[in-house]
């Protein structure tokens, strides 16, 4: 698989994190983690591509992307990809354990005392705002990663952009009338894709704007 020089890691504009640094924010992502996978996902945004620039909006959908092509928990593929595009081998050790252990050990806390908050009326409350809650966030992250494929298919054209709308629509078909798992819309979604998107036919050489997918994370 290959993708196109605009997917190529963009430059950073920030200096690059320390290794300290990385902890650091990982850590503090890990403890503000209040809403779920949605609630990273913002605080991942908000961290790495709004006030750091270290790697830019289209650059992030990309790396998720992939995540989503692998089993297991996306959210730790996602800060793996990142903690190696910042700071290789060392990047990833502590960007996985900056955002998992502080969470963790919160975890194994709240779920130590559940049994003497579970039938507690004002717990049953606190849970009933926080759902919608974590709905508004799922939101403002979808939005987030739905930007730059929109200012691409802008860019490409009504045809394009007339394309990624039936995707969409009929990627929530599937997942809500047909109740297909999610493995299968997304290997569906990227066959499509191959069929529509790709530039070159027929087995020939990469088109000289494409570079292989394996630089996509390197280290700067």
């Amino acid at each position: 698989m290959n993708y196109s020089q605009d997917a190529q890691p963009s430059p950073l504009v920030s200096p690059p994190p320390t290794t300290l640094s990385l902890l650091r924010i990982w850590t503090l992502i890990g403890l503000q983690s209040f809403g779920g996978g949605a609630s990273t996902q913002l605080l991942i945004q908000r961290e790495f591509v709004r006030r750091r620039a270290w790697i830019g909006a289209d650059e992030l959908l990309q790396l998720w992307n992939l995540c989503l092509f692998t089993p297991g928990i996306n959210l730790i593929a996602l800060t793996i990809l990142i903690g190696r595009r910042l700071g290789g081998a060392r990047g990833i050790v502590v960007s996985v354990a900056g955002l998992m252990l502080p969470s963790a050990a919160v975890t194994c806390l709240l779920a130590a005392g559940f049994e003497v908050v579970q039938h507690s009326i004002v717990i049953h409350a606190v849970l009933r705002g926080v759902v919608p809650a974590t709905a508004g966030i799922t939101a403002v992250v979808g939005a987030n990663f739905a930007a730059p494929v929109a200012q691409r298919a802008r860019a490409d054209g009504p045809r394009i952009m007339g394309i990624c709308a039936v995707i969409i629509l009929a990627v929530t078909l599937a997942l809500t009338v047909l109740r297909l798992s999610a493995a299968a819309v997304i290997v569906g979604a990227a066959l499509l894709g191959v069929a529509i998107f790709t530039p070159w036919k027929g087995g020939g050489p990469l088109p000289p704007d494409a570079e292989p997918l394996s630089d996509k994370s390197s280290h700067p």
